[in-house]
């Protein structure tokens, strides 16, 4: 079962069938994913236990239906829903077929090396001469459409690279270090060419992160800042006025300061959009029929509020509130398992709470909401957390410090 999810996650990503209009009159994906469902049903091992997490997701797409239902526009906002709820079929699937730590390793595994194929087929698209000419350079862009605006790829890139430290703390074989290194410089790369500057923004905040949690932050700091100055010198005269509009804005064409001002605009639309939808707002998926705007919100709490309304912003909150509790609640009981599966849990709830900070800063700059992270990253740690209590180590000190370990049965914990 495993690598069939493994397998719609290259699916998810990549999106050949978007690429090939061939593959795409075959619906592969939906095929796929109801294959997937149908063989899940009859999976051995399954653990269906709930969690607080799955109470949260559920609340959330409860708001996201009811939203939906009473849009004025719910006809337009049906394909939204759609991709929404096949993300969440395979959350259901994944956070439940996948249940032993050297399972979960291997899919996070598998995950950076379907993000390395996408990143290296969309480079070399783009060295064959298919981007998008906008804010006046050429920008690298995914190969797929779903994701494939220069903004959504960089911002894939980044909310992946938390897992990269992760792996980075727990990796035993010098030849996967080897491929991280790559990887890092790989991302780093794609991030420079798609020319998007939150998606750089993330690259800093992400390294900026990663360093402080060294116990040799000063050198890392130092050697960051030297990195980043070499990287801006070798860039093409383009993309280094490109990336300094970030801090001064009147270098760059007229087009990019709108788009600055963009997200700002996206961010009061939202409240206006509460204001005349406050229950369930205008609908997801609808942003730019009830606006009237040629573009989405690029703005994740400005499409929260205005698509899904004041039920939404809570249900979202909820699903948010119990994630972080999750991750602070299960580091802790992490933290002194001295055996490698409890070593890499525990670097698993730092790279989550990394791309946690990730995406709610990228929020500010990007409509992220309906984004497949969210829930795929809650199942990573939905599957940690079950995991847990077939791990003999994780037991013993559940006995000896009376810790809950979610999905642990009362007389083991």
């Amino acid at each position: 079962m495993l690598y069939i999810l493994i397998g719609y996650m290259f699916l998810f990503i990549h999106r050949p069938f978007e690429i090939w209009p061939a593959l795409g009159e075959m619906h592969v994906e939906r095929v796929y994913i109801l294959a997937a469902a149908a063989i899940w049903l009859f999976c051995p091992g399954k653990r269906l236990q709930p969690t607080r997490l799955d109470v949260g997701i559920i609340g959330f797409c409860s708001a996201v239906l009811f939203a939906w239902i009473l849009s004025p526009w719910s006809d337009l906002g049906q394909p939204v829903v759609e991709d929404w709820l096949k993300i969440v079929v395979f959350y259901s699937l994944v956070s439940t077929a996948v249940t032993k730590p050297n399972e979960l390793r291997k899919l996070l595994i598998a995950f950076l090396a379907i993000m390395t194929l996408y990143m290296l087929h969309s480079l070399w698209e783009f060295q064959n001469g298919r981007h998008t000419f906008r804010m006046g350079i050429a920008r690298l862009i995914g190969v797929d459409k779903t994701l494939g605006d220069p903004n959504s790829f960089g911002a894939s890139i980044v909310f992946a690279l938390p897992f990269v430290r992760m792996f980075w703390l727990t990796a035993t074989q010098r030849i996967f270090r080897a491929f991280l290194t790559g990887y890092v410089g790989l991302s780093s790369l794609c991030i420079l060419m798609t020319g998007s500057r939150s998606s750089l923004l993330g690259l800093v905040a992400w390294g900026f992160m990663v360093c402080l949690m060294s116990k040799r932050r000063a050198t890392f700091l130092a050697l960051g800042v030297a990195l980043a100055c070499g990287a801006f010198a070798a860039m093409p005269e383009y993309l280094q006025t490109r990336f300094e509009t970030i801090v001064n804005p009147e270098v760059g064409p007229s087009n990019a300061q709108v788009s600055g001002q963009g997200r700002i605009q996206g961010l009061i639309s939202g409240f206006e959009l509460l204001g005349k939808y406050p229950i369930s707002g205008c609908g997801p998926g609808v942003w730019r029929k009830a606006t009237g705007s040629d573009i989405e919100s690029h703005n994740l709490y400005g499409q929260l509020m205005g698509e899904l309304g004041g039920v939404g912003v809570i249900a979202f909150a909820v699903m948010v509130g119990l994630f972080i509790a999750a991750i602070v609640k299960f580091r802790r009981q992490c933290r002194f398992i001295e055996t490698p599966d409890g070593q890499f849990m525990f670097q698993l709830t730092g790279a989550l709470a990394m791309a946690l900070v990730l995406l709610l800063l990228e929020g500010n700059f990007g409509h992220n909401l309906f984004r497949f992270t969210w829930l795929w990253y809650i199942g990573f740690l939905v599957i940690a957390m079950r995991a847990a209590r077939r791990m003999p180590a994780a037991q013993g000190y559940a006995q000896q410090y009376g810790w809950q370990i979610p999905g642990m049965s009362p007389a083991a914990s």
